[in-house]
C-alpha cells in the first residue's frame, strides 16, 4: 500500500510535523554503523562505556536528522523537488513536507540550523571525553552532510555524492569506536566500508527515480549524466564491492568466521541487482528494489554487531 505524503491534515500538531520531517525510520541507516563501531571496540577487547555509548548514538541521529531536514531545504531551494514528479514516495524526492505546506522553506532551515547546532553543544562534550581527535574527525562529517546538498559544494550535483555517503557512513564507526578508546582504530576503516558501500547504493538507486527532475534542476550526480541503461551497471558494482570487500575480510582473518552470519543479506542486493536491471528507464517499477537496498545495508550491519558481540563475550 502506498504511503501517503505529509499534509497539513494529517499534522496538526506542529512537534510530530517536525519529528516527522526527520524522516526518522532513514535514520536507522547511522544507528547501525554506530553500532557496529561499538561491537567491534568490544571484540577489539576495550570495555565499552554505555553512557558515552548512548550520547554516540544521540549525536549520530541528531547529526542525520539535521542532515535530512537541510537536504529538504536545499532541494527546495534548487527546484529538485518541486519539478519531482516521479518520486517514490517516502524513499525518494524528498519528506514533501516543504511542497504541501506543512513547513515553510524558512521554518525548515531553522529547524534544520538547530539540530546541528545541537550535533555541536552534544559533539563538544564527546571531544571532551576522547580527545581532539574527535572534533576532526566531526567536522568532516557535518561538512560531508552539509555539502551533500548545500551551495557551493553541492557534492551530488558534482558526481561526488555517493562518495561522500560512502566517506560519512565508513567515518560512523570509526568515531564511535573513538569515543570507546581515545585512540582512532584504522583496521575499523576497512571493516565499516561494506557498509558504506551498501549506503551509497541506496543513494545510487533512489537517483533513477529522481533523474529526471535532477536533470531539470542541473543536479548532475552519475545516473544523472549517464543513460539508464549504463547507470544501472554502477549498482552492480557497488554492491559486488561491498559484498567481495566483505568475504575477503572474513578470509583474511581481519573479521572472525561467524562474520559470515553476515553474508545472507546479499541475495537482497542481488534481487534489487535484478529488479533495476530490468527496469532501468520505468522508475515506478523500482519501487520493491529501493526497500530491499535498505535492508540489505541494515540486515547486514545488523548481523555483523551481532557476530563481533558474540565472539567479545
Amino acid at each position: 500500500m502506498p504511503v501517503a505524503e505529509p499534509t497539513l491534515e494529517r499534522f496538526p500538531n506542529p512537534l510530530a510535523a517536525y519529528f516527522a520531517a526527520t524522516r526518522p525510520p532513514f535514520i536507522l541507516a547511522t544507528v547501525v554503523p554506530i553500532l557496529l563501531g561499538l561491537a567491534w571496540t568490544a571484540w577489539s577487547g576495550h570495555a565499552i562505556d554505555p553512557v558515552n555509548a548512548v550520547l554516540t548514538l544521540l549525536a549520530g541521529i541528531l547529526l542525520h536528522a539535521a542532515i535530512n531536514v537541510l537536504n529538504d531545504y536545499y532541494d527546495d531551494l534548487n527546484g529538485t523537488d518541486v519539478l519531482n514528479d516521479e518520486r517514490i514516495f517516502p524513499f525518494t524526492g524528498g519528506s514533501r513536507f516543504i511542497q504541501n505546506g506543512v513547513l515553510s522553506r524558512r521554518q525548515t532551515l531553522a529547524f534544520g540550523l538547530g539540530l546541528v547546532l545541537a550535533v555541536i553543544v552534544l559533539g563538544l562534550w564527546l571531544v571532551h571525553v576522547a580527545g581532539p581527535t574527535l572534533l576532526w574527525l566531526g567536522l568532516a562529517g557535518l561538512l560531508l552532510g552539509w555539502g551533500y546538498s548545500a551551495p557551493p559544494l553541492s557534492l551530488n550535483g558534482r558526481g561526488l555524492g555517493e562518495l561522500a555517503v560512502l566517506t560519512g557512513f565508513s567515518l560512523l564507526p570509526l568515531g564511535a569506536a573513538l569515543v570507546q578508546t581515545g585512540t582512532l582504530n584504522w583496521p575499523l576503516v576497512l571493516v565499516s566500508l561494506p557498509v558504506g558501500l551498501l549506503t551509497a547504493n541506496l543513494l545510487y538507486i533512489n537517483q533513477f527515480p529522481d533523474r529526471k527532475a535532477d536533470i531539470q534542476a542541473g543536479k548532475l550526480h552519475w545516473v544523472a549524466r549517464l543513460s539508464p541503461r549504463t547507470a544501472r551497471w554502477g549498482y552492480v558494482l557497488i554492491a559486488t564491492l561491498a559484498w567481495g570487500l566483505f568475504l575477503a575480510l572474513v578470509a583474511t582473518g581481519r573479521l572472525p568466521r561467524l562474520a559470515l552470519i553476515a553474508l545472507p543479506p546479499a541475495v537482497l542486493s542481488l534481487r534489487a541487482a535484478r529488479i533495476l536491471l530490468a527496469h532501468p528507464e520505468e522508475p515506478q517499477k523500482l519501487a520493491p528494489a529501493i526497500p530491499l537496498t535498505i535492508l540489505a545495508m541494515l540486515t547486514h550491519g545488523a548481523l555483523l554487531s551481532l557476530a563481533l558481540v558474540i565472539e567479545a563475550f
